[in-house]
This record gives C-alpha cells, structure tokens and sequence, in this order.
C-alpha cells in the first residue's frame, strides 16, 4: 500500500488504533500472554541448541540483594532457553513500560507503528522525506483530536504521555521525531505554561491548521543562549511589540520555519526592551505564514540538507515585526501592562529567562527518549539477526547462528543490559519531573514553577516552602541534564555496535537500522549540546551534591552481588567528586577559566559515575518489583553486566581505596563471563520484551529472518 497523502495517512490512523479490546492484554505487553511467538519460539529453539549449554552454571553467581538467600532461588528461576516462559518476557515488558497507564501512555503509539502509514519508503528525495514527516505529524495530532479536540493541549502537558511518543516514534521517522518535540513540547508547550493558554484560542494548533515551531538559538548564540540579540520593543505610542533582528548573528538558527507543512506559527525568544531598558528575555507568539507564503518582515533561508533524517531547518530573522500586547507570553515569572510596568516574583532578568524557557527541560526528556528508542529498535533487529544469521561451525557441515559466539553475544548482551537500564533510569527521571506539578498529574515543572513561585517559606512546619521547591526543581532538572547526555550518548555507542553486528545488511536503510546514528546526533546536540549541559551539571554538583555513600561493610563483599557493585560504583562517584573538589580548591588563583580547566575533568568523570550509579538503581529496583521468578532472575544477572562493565575502569581507584581486595579485582573478569552465560541464551526473550509491534518487524528483513535482497522482489 502506498501512503502518500494526509487523508491517506488519516484513513490508517482510524485503521490502525481501535480501542484495546476488553480483556485483552495491554499494549506495552506482549500481543499474545501466556503463549510464544512463533519468532520467539525459533530464535529461542537456536538459542538452546547452539549457545553453550553451561550458561546456567555457577548458580553462586546470582545475583541478588541478599547473596546468602537468594543465590539457589534465582538460579533454579534461569531454565535453559527453550523453557524461558512467555510470563517471564510479559513480565519484562510490564516492568519496562510501567508508569500511569500504560495502554493510553504507550499502547497508543505502539498500535499506530504497525501499518504502512510508517513503513520505510525507499527512493524519497530529502524534501519529499521531510515533508511526509509533516504529513505524519497530522497523523498523530487526529489520534489525539478523536479523543478530544483539547486532546492535544492536555497532552503536551502529560510529561508521561509526551516523552512515551517520542520512544515510540524515535525508530522509524527521525524526522517526525524532531517535528512532535517541538510542536508539542517546546510550542504548544510553551503555551500552556503561561497564562495565554487561559485567554487565547489554542484550536488552531490543536487542531494542527497551523504547526507550532520554536525560536530560541541564535546563529551566534547557541549554548551562551543567554546572550541573544533578537529584540522585542515596547512601542508606547502604537500599543504592541517590535520584534527585530538587529545582526546578522542574531537570526534564530535552524528552526523548522519553511512552508513545508503548511502554515506556521513560532513562540520566538527575545529581549524585552522597555524604554530601552532590557527586562530580560521572554516569548513572543508570532505568526510566520500563511496559505500565501511567509508573512511581511519575516525572512526564512532554508538551511543546507542535515545528517540524520530531513527536517526543513532555517535561518530566520525578522524586520521590525508587529506584534500585538498579547503576543507576550506571561506567568508569574513576568507580567507587563499595557502602560509598561512589569511585575515579577523573581528577582533578575536569568531566573526570567530559565523560567521562559522551561520546557527545555521537558525537551530533554523527548530526545532521550526518542534516542531510547532508537537503541531498543537497534537492539531488537540485530539480535534476530543473531539467531538468524548462520556460519560454518568447528564440526564439518555444521551451520552455527552467529549468536552462538561469545564474541557475538557477549557485546550485544553488553547493549541490552544498558539498554534496560537507560529505560529503566528515563522512567525514573520521567517519574520525578512529573511530580514537580501542581498534583493534577498533568502540569509540567516549567508550570508548576510559574505558578508557585511567589510562596514565601513557611515558618510553621506545616508544609514545604519555596526553597525546598525550587530545591527539588533544580536537582531533578539537573537529573533531567545528566540523564539525556548519558542516555543519548549510549543509545549512538548502541545503534553502532547493532549495526555493525548486522555486517553488510546493517548498511541498507531498508533494514531499519543504519540511519539510528546519525539521527541519534541529532537528540545528542538538541536541547543543550550534551557536554555543555553536562559541564554545568558538574559545576553544580561539585559542592552542590552528596553523594550517598552505603555504611561501611564489616566483611568482604561478594563480586556476584549486585548490590555490593552498586556500592562500589557510588564509591567511585565520591572519590571523583573530591578529586574535583581538590582541583578547584588547588587551582590558579585569580584565573577561575584555569581553576575550572583542572576541576572539568574530574568533575565529568563524577557525572558519568553518578548517571551510572542511578541507573543501577532504577535496574535494581526494577528487578525487586519483577513478579515473575525468571524475569527477576535475568534482571538481575543483566543488572550484573552492567555494574561489572562500569566498574572495570574504576578498578585501580577502588584497590587503592582499600574498597577491592587483589582477589576480587582478579575475579571480576570471571564475574562478568559468568553473568553473561547465564543470561546469553536469553538474548531473544530480552529483546523481545522490548514489544515492537510485529507488523512493523515483519516490514524489516533482517527483524524477520530475511536479507537486503529481500526488498528487490517488493513491487
């Protein structure tokens, strides 16, 4: 079927999401509980016969809370690969895509992917490519409206529901990827954060007539954002706002302002100038075009062709644009009368700004969770491969699948336990920035900032006041920060190690995996260039944070145990941050670029232990909540691969510490080999949990058991 049109792509979605039926099983779990796909069955049944058969050995190995106790039961729960239950993998769905209902936060994606409105189409040119996107888009917008026609507004207020599409979509349109964070979050976003969304009609972008961009960045003022040039001027005799672009560093830099997609409307960042004294920057609702083309003072230059998927990037400034007084977006942070006066509750023009421009915040999670899914989707393709994919074994005329290597295996069982605790850590940080709101469940931090803002501290103990709000608020955007740069940065190391694990077939765009990296880069650059934003997070926690070490132990720990590797892990952490905290004390006075060049290094390598040692957390306890015996024993030796791989570089600092004996250092490497032959033969049931939909697999080659030259006998 070719899908070419809006109306076509329309007439799918209806097609394609009809109401879950009663009692069946949740999207988000596996399609059929209680019975085995035929898929599953095979690359299980290769699993079993050609991948060693000592995987389950040394039940001493298992992992566990409390080693002395749970070491036979988790190992009696590891059966060989061929009797790895289907309530093991629907339990491991059920733990990877938990949070407030699942079904309508995850399901409704999950259904949308499996027609042909998101198929690989070969041979698009990159603006046809970029503007399917956009017909996507619209796709996405009617499976909201038919809940609703406010649908939408909700739903960019929903950070669980927001970040979850983004997983979804992530692996099969780049591009719409790109689109759906900045028309929901970062504009329509915007919108309902301030007080507009009260008074203005928001139907127009509800109902997607016109799409929703975001002007911010600078093409001189990227990550020093903060010092923009774009001017807004209070115009006293006429009422309204000119918006100007006063240099030609000053034009916003790669906003998708084209008139591909139609229509469009932008929240633009800009210095307010009141009698010519800057009040800081705000938004600006501003139209940019029409039916007709871009709107007087508006001049877009498209951009050249980007890595990664298309999207219609531009170069845009403006020429003494009018805008009307309700052009301002205002909140709490700041209120401007149409005399002039401007009242805030925050005391400068920055914390004006960050307030402005919250929903970076959310943002972050979108491309982190669209890289997530990037990785899973890597993930799912390469291990069918694995088991698909057969060469000449030691024997004459034997025929092996290429997961029966440890050299194989062992690597992409490496991605998958950092896979699981990316998601695993992104449900975390999802969980917590959702409880900044106001207790409706359905307000983001930027907010429930705006509205709290003005609170004094209460003296009477009989609730938490403005400090501890804000307090909370800046370590989890923080958390935010940490977790997109490590999870961004693994989901690239992920989708290169899959995709050079498929050989040649993983060049070919057709099989779903060649084209992760490069639109990984993209989330890796978006909404705050990684090492920037992990570079203020350093900063911060230099001082700013404890770490929080475990008690000390009165006996040796067990290298199998998982908990007593976490510990070493927040061990690490902590001896980073004082070698930060030396280097900042020790460094050339009077020469703070210098001081913070000899405290950078450190200071990163404490934000990698600790986004590590949160995730190992989220891992841990995500494998206490599994119901399911088997899923909690793979958790847990998955759990194991990860904390062991962490660790490695950290091993010389922990046996200078005193932290690892001569003997444990010596028995890691046995540690990690061992966790992995228990958990290698259930390579395909991991992967599988991650629940792509079958049709969309079955679209792919090399998900289903097929080459490249598969695609030449497609009509």
């Amino acid at each position: 079927m070719t899908v070419t049109t809006s109306e076509a792509l329309r007439t799918e979605a209806s097609r394609r999401v009809p109401p879950p039926p009663a009692g069946g099983p949740e999207p988000g779990s596996p399609s059929a509980p209680g019975a085995t796909t035929t898929a599953e069955r095979d690359v299980t049944q290769d699993a079993t016969q050609d991948v060693s058969h000592d995987a389950t050995r040394d039940a001493s190995s298992d992992v566990s809370r409390d080693a002395s106790s749970d070491v036979s039961r988790d190992a009696d729960a590891l059966p060989g690969a061929g009797t790895a239950t289907a309530d093991a993998r629907a339990d491991l769905t059920r733990l990877l895509f938990a949070g407030p209902d699942p079904d309508r936060t995850h399901g409704t994606w999950r259904r949308l992917l499996g027609g042909p409105a998101f198929t690989y189409r070969p041979g698009l040119a990159p603006a046809e490519r970029a503007a399917l996107s956009y017909e996507r888009l619209r796709l996405l917008n009617d499976v909201l409206t038919a809940e609703d026609p406010a649908a939408p507004a909700r739903f960019a207020a929903d950070p669980h529901r927001l970040a979850a599409l983004h997983e979804w979509i992530g692996p099969v349109d780049g591009g719409l990827t790109t689109l759906a964070s900045i028309h929901y979050n970062l504009f329509l976003g915007s919108l309902v954060d301030h007080d507009l969304a009260h008074d203005h009609d928001l139907s127009p972008f509800t109902a997607m007539r016109r799409v929703g961009t975001f002007l911010c960045t600078e093409l001189e003022h990227g990550n020093d954002v903060a010092a923009m040039e774009t001017v807004a001027v209070l115009d006293r005799e006429r009422g309204g706002f000119d918006l100007h672009t006063p240099t030609p560093g000053a034009a916003k830099f790669m906003p998708n302002t084209s008139l591909t997609g139609g229509p469009k409307t932008a929240v633009v960042a800009a210095r307010l100038l009141v009698d010519g004294e800057d009040q800081g920057i705000f938004l600006f609702l501003t139209p940019l075009s029409d039916e007709h083309g871009h709107l007087p003072g508006v001049r877009v230059r498209r951009l050249p062709d980007r890595t990664g998927t298309p999207v219609d990037h531009c170069l845009t400034s403006f020429t003494h644009v009018r805008l009307p007084h309700e052009a301002l977006l205002q909140g709490e942070h700041g209120r401007l009368t149409p005399e002039g006066s401007l009242t805030s509750v925050l005391g400068n023009r920055r914390k004006r700004f960050l307030r402005s421009i919250g929903r970076v915040t959310m943002g972050k999670l979108c491309m982190s969770a669209g890289t997530l899914g990037m990785a899973r989707a890597a993930l799912t393709i390469a291990v069918r491969h694995a088991h698909s994919r057969r060469i000449s074994g030691p024997r004459a005329g034997e025929r092996l699948p290429v997961a029966a290597h440890r050299s194989h295996h062992g690597r992409l069982l490496d991605a998958l336990a950092t896979a699981y605790a990316m998601t695993f850590l992104h449900r975390e940080v999802v969980d917590r920035f959702a409880g900044l709101g106001d207790g409706e469940g359905d307000r983001t931090a930027g907010a429930a900032g705006a509205a709290g803002a003005g609170r004094e501290d209460r003296a009477d103990g009989t609730g938490r006041g403005d400090r501890e709000d804000r307090e909370d608020r800046e370590e989890i955007e923080r958390l935010a920060a940490v977790a997109k740069g490590w999870i961004t940065w693994q989901a690239r190391d992920i989708a290169i190690e899959c995709r050079e694990r498929c050989g040649a077939q993983g060049l070919f765009p057709a099989n779903g995996i060649s084209d992760l990296p490069a639109n990984i880069e993209g989330g890796i650059t978006a909404e705050g260039d990684n090492l920037v934003i992990w570079v203020k997070a350093a900063s911060e926690m230099v001082f700013g944070h404890t770490v929080p070490l475990p008690p000390a132990r009165t006996a040796p720990g067990d290298v199998d145990d998982p908990a007593f590797l976490r510990d070493l892990l927040t061990h690490a952490e902590s001896l980073w941050q004082k070698r930060a905290r030396t280097a900042l004390r020790e460094g050339p006075s009077g020469d703070p670029t210098g001081r913070w060049n000899a405290t950078s290094t450190p200071a990163l390598e404490m934000v990698e232990a600790h986004a590590c040692r949160t995730a190992a957390d989220a891992f841990l306890a995500a494998a206490d909540r599994a119901t399911d015996p088997t899923a909690r024993a793979l958790l847990r030796a998955l759990c194991r691969v990860f904390l062991l791989r962490r660790l490695r570089e950290h091993t010389g600092d922990l046996l200078a510490e005193g932290l690892l004996t001569p003997d444990q250092v010596r028995a890691l490497p046995r540690a990690l080999d061992t966790a992995t032959a228990e958990a290698a033969p259930h390579l395909p049931t991991l992967a599988e949990a991650f629940d792509l939909p079958p049709d969309l697999l079955a679209t792919i080659p090399l998900a289903s058991g097929a080459g490249i030259t598969r695609a030449l006998e497609q009509p």
